[in-house]
């Protein structure tokens, strides 16, 4: 199955806590107190959304997408704040396809797939959007 701009890849729903807030900062190495002193553990850091990668079937959404996921690799990542992450905010997350185009490259045709996932936490707003281009390497 082949998605189309547009179509959604995939949903996933979380909270945002206190102790994956912490467990986060220090996997990241951040040093930026508002996310390390005493107390901090209520604000989330700018790349915490990633937790979500480990919720998702990666497999499936590669396949959905028709990519063949030995020749992914990523082009870049973005995220727009519009605020802070914070302690008890439930967020899903709903990723859709943006754009699906082929290149050609060096060794061939790549294609890029880009990826937006908005995180609409529960009262109905997007605090987060986060996008990715998905390169699969020519054959």
């Amino acid at each position: 199955m082949n998605l189309s701009v547009g179509d959604a890849v995939d949903e996933v729903e979380f909270d945002v806590e206190r102790g994956k807030i912490r467990e986060f900062a220090r996997a990241s190495f951040t040093e930026d107190t508002v996310h390390t002193g005493p107390g901090s553990d209520a604000l989330a850091t700018l790349t915490h959304t990633a937790v979500t990668a480990h919720l998702r079937d990666q497999r499936g959404f590669v396949a959905a997408l028709g990519l063949d996921i030995h020749r992914i690799v990523v082009g870049s990542c973005s995220w727009s704040y519009r605020r802070p992450l914070a302690a008890g905010d439930r967020l899903t997350a709903t990723r859709r396809v943006l754009s699906d185009e082929t290149r050609e490259g060096a060794s061939g045709t790549m294609r890029l797939v880009t990826l937006e996932t908005e995180f609409t936490d529960q009262d109905g707003e997007v605090p987060v959007t986060f996008r990715e281009v998905l390169i699969e390497r020519a054959s």
